[in-house]
């Protein structure tokens, strides 16, 4: 039924296509002509490579309509979503009103286009076009992003300049605040494990300063408070053997 006679030369093609080409159906394509040229009968084939002799019989196919290189061609089928004409509807949805839960999706996507897709195929679709599920984050209510923006570009922007030819020193400040007590984490046990900690209501507080160009960090702790005494300790701190102008960038500042 099939006249197929392997040069030595195309043996050792196929030997190589079995042994280095990055993908298995090719590979596993190459094993088929190489017992081929053994005059193997086709369902001994089947056996060793445990594939249908219909598997067999189309990859002799293949090779006589364009040789090895046939035998290199992927055409698998890829199936499209019935969402695909709708997309830039899709699309729009998602970046307006993005839902909570693919249910909540898949019903609005109904009503927007007609199409009714289990929650699967949603999934699987959106994961295609890029979406994925995210945890929502938080900016501050009262954060105006058009004046920080301003202050970035026209204010800190130049003064780093500086700071980087020595014309200046800039610092970044802010407050840290540490509770202090233990981390509790889970572990392998036959019954549930308590360690001694404090209660929690005992913090110990960081103010610092972290120079922009050096990454130099100045610090003042306490177990109390940050007040405007420890505000004014760390500006001494800041300023003592300073031959530049300083700026100092607040993380609560009124922008």
């Amino acid at each position: 039924m099939f006249n197929i006679n392997l040069t030595k030369r195309e043996i050792k093609q196929l030997q190589k296509l079995n042994s280095h080409h990055p993908h298995h159906v090719v590979r596993r394509r190459a094993l088929i002509m190489i017992l081929k040229s053994q005059n193997l009968p086709h369902h001994v084939i089947s056996e060793v490579t445990n594939l249908s002799e219909n598997t067999v019989r189309n990859c002799f196919y293949a090779y006589e309509e364009g040789g090895i290189e046939q035998l290199k061609i992927m055409s698998f089928y890829k199936p499209e979503s019935r969402l695909k004409p709708f997309e830039t509807e899709v699309r729009e949805y998602f970046e307006k009103t993005p839902p909570s839960t693919i249910a909540q999706a898949c019903a609005d996507i109904q009503k927007r286009t007609g199409v009714s897709l289990k929650n699967t195929q949603m999934r699987s679709y959106l994961k295609s076009i890029g979406i994925r599920y995210r945890k929502v984050n938080s900016i501050p209510a009262k954060a105006n992003i058009e004046a920080q923006q301003v202050f970035h570009d026209q204010k800190l922007q130049p003064r780093l300049e500086e700071a980087k030819v020595g014309k200046r020193k800039v610092y970044f400040v802010d407050a840290a605040h540490f509770v202090l007590g233990a981390f509790l984490g889970y572990l392998w046990s036959f019954v549930r494990v308590f360690v001694r900690t404090p209660s929690g209501r005992q913090r110990f507080n960081v103010l610092g300063a972290l120079d922009a160009i050096s990454k130099e960090l100045i610090t003042i702790t306490n177990d109390t408070y940050i007040t405007s005494l420890q505000v004014c300790e760390l500006l001494r701190q800041i300023a003592k053997n300073a031959t530049v102008p300083i700026s100092l960038v607040l993380d609560n500042a009124r922008y």
